[in-house]
């Protein structure tokens, strides 16, 4: 039970983003209209819901009577925040007069709290300038959403301008690294370091952090480690939480190198990464609950045996802690990450080393100073009690991960993590049950059972993340007739977020061969969403003797009546229904 259930949450926490194909990709491309020159990044993006951010927001850009025209191009179903738009110089020789807009269109935006002004479709931005130099760089950030519910992080673009030739060129952001402003050097870095210490300790606070490193300590309480001993397990968990942060950090740093916009809590950006943080902090609560046993090959909850396996589990204590730790931010550590991003990648390094030593610090005292030790309470059955306690905490982190998650994905995706949590409990019961069994056979199926479960755990989210087409219109009579009138054929499917069989016909039936279909036959989409109640969809549903939902309709081209497809749809059915209507 302890190796399979180590695997799993190792799998989970460790390959969930492998699992949970990033669809938010980014990259950089900018054409010049004067003389076409392109700098494309590479993305690998498989069945995603969402564009990369350079396929949907495209740009050109050329220079007029000294002004840097900018023309973008936006793809359908996205938008770009004007105020999300800013030009910075990058060489003292430049300047850069205030941008001028075109009229957006008003939108409340729920990130703002407030009405903004957005672009759809395409924009012009016009940026005076004046320079001593024939060329010269500057910096172009913009940023933009789509209308499905994903906001794009700040993106990012170096622009290399000669003024002679009149011609514009994106280059990549390492040639400009030494031009983009720096962070106050004026603070001296010893104290940064003490800030970064300052701030790893109270991470230690943090609720996602506090129960790791509590549990932690009470399992010293029952141990009986010779001094040496304890002393090792505190470098292994200091080694485990100092190496985590660096390897975070490193990826950051390349991350940002390459061109991207991103600081501490990166990884979070990232749908995948964020749904095995909820799968993790759910199993971690459970654990503490006393529903399920982790192992000490993780959290260190039991203690081994085996003196080389407790020191790596401590190390994987520090990993976990680590990893625990990354939606939060403790107090002073804003001024360190801050200095840490402009200065170079050893100083940079050093910073997050320190951030790390801080949050281990608490343990490492306590492993290194007897007399802290010795002022542990007693062992008892309040011990239990505390750690039942602090499950609660873990619980409290997931629901708020699953709410990000769903800001950033959707409530379909949302749903699919529920389910996802459920086949995981319904698995530990399984795989609890399977050891009481009598016979063999019995016990495997069980156990077989058990890890079909988890792996649908980690692809139910995935079938949230897939490509929906958004292309339908919106039913009304009015909407049907003008449509009619023209003779082109319409597939209408009147459905309610709280029918199932509406959802699994989505899901099993409307795939890309059915979309394909629609398009190569020009037929129009409508969609009558009865979800709440609407009269005009009770009177469509009534004209064809239906008293609820689903209800599919193909009207063929020209004139002629409807075809009443069945309620339950195989992707066939439908394709076969949009031949004959074409």
């Amino acid at each position: 039970m302890r190796k399979v259930l180590k695997t799993c949450v190792l799998l989970l926490g460790l390959l969930g983003s492998a699992v949970f194909a990033d669809p938010f990709s980014k990259a950089s491309e900018l054409t010049n209209a004067s003389s076409a020159t392109t700098n494309s990044g590479s993305i690998t993006q498989g069945k995603t819901q969402f564009l990369p951010v350079q396929k949907a927001f495209q740009v050109t850009a050329k220079i007029e009577d000294k002004q840097l025209i900018f023309d973008w191009t936006i793809a359908e179903g996205y938008y770009l925040y004007q105020r999300g738009f800013k030009f910075q110089p990058v060489q003292e020789e430049l300047q850069l007069g205030a941008a001028e807009f075109a009229t957006g269109v008003s939108k409340w935006d729920e990130f703002f709290e407030a009405d903004v002004e957005v672009y759809y479709h395409q924009t012009r931005v016009v940026v005076p300038f004046s320079s001593n130099s024939q060329t010269f760089k500057l910096q172009m950030e913009s940023q933009g959403c789509a209308e499905a519910g994903l906001c794009y992080p700040p993106h990012k673009q170096w622009l290399s301008v000669d003024n002679g030739t009149v011609t514009i060129t994106a280059i990549a952001p390492t040639k400009v690294t030494a031009l983009q402003p720096k962070s106050n050097i004026s603070t001296p870095l010893w104290l940064i370091l003490i800030l970064a210490v300052t701030g790893g300790l109270i991470l230690n606070l943090m609720p996602c952090v506090f129960p790791i490193l509590s549990i932690k300590v009470l399992s010293f309480t029952r141990s009986h480690q010779s001094a040496t001993e304890k002393q090792l397990h505190g470098l292994a968990y200091t080694l485990g939480v100092v190496s985590s942060f660096l390897l975070i950090a490193s990826l950051m740093l390349s991350l940002r190198s390459a061109g991207e916009a991103i600081g501490w809590g990166f990884q979070l950006q990232s749908p995948g990464f964020v749904i095995s943080l909820i799968y993790l902090f759910t199993l971690i609560g459970l654990s503490l609950s006393g529903y399920l046993n982790l192992g000490a090959g993780l959290m260190s909850l039991g203690q081994s045996s085996q003196p080389t396996n407790n020191l790596s589990s401590s190390f994987m204590t520090g990993v976990l802690a680590t990893t625990v730790a990354s939606p939060c931010t403790a107090p002073f550590m804003g001024p360190a990450l801050g200095y840490a991003i402009g200065q170079p990648n050893a100083v940079a390094l050093l910073v997050f080393a320190f951030l790390g030593l801080g949050m281990a610090l608490p343990f490492l005292a306590l492993t290194w100073l007897p007399q802290l030790n010795n002022k542990l309470p007693k062992p008892g059955p309040w011990m239990d009690n505390l750690k039942q306690f602090l499950a609660f905490p873990m619980y409290l982190t997931a629901i708020w991960l699953l709410w990000v998650a769903g800001r950033q994905t959707g409530i379909d995706v949302v749903i699919t993590i529920c389910i996802g949590l459920l086949m995981i409990v319904m698995a530990i019961w399984l795989w609890k049950l399977a050891t009481n069994q009598a016979t063999n056979t019995v016990t495997k199926l069980y156990k077989a059972l058990a890890i079909a479960l988890l792996i649908g755990a980690l692809i139910s989210p995935q079938l949230g993340l897939n490509k929906t087409d958004e292309s339908w219109q919106a039913y009304s009579p009015q909407r049907l007739a003008e449509l009619r009138n023209t003779g082109q054929p319409v597939f209408i499917n009147v459905t309610a977020d709280w029918c199932i069989t509406c959802l699994v016909n989505e899901k099993v039936a409307m795939t890309d061969g059915f979309y394909q279909a629609m398009e190569d036959h020009g037929i129009a989409y409508l969609k009558g969403d009865w979800t709440h109640n609407d009269p005009q969809i009770t009177q469509l549903l009534n004209q064809y003797q239906r008293n609820g939902v689903p209800l599919y309709l193909v009207y063929p081209r020209g004139s002629g009546s409807a075809e009443v497809l069945p309620q339950l749809l195989r992707e066939s059915i439908l394709i076969d229904a949009l031949n004959r209507a074409k």
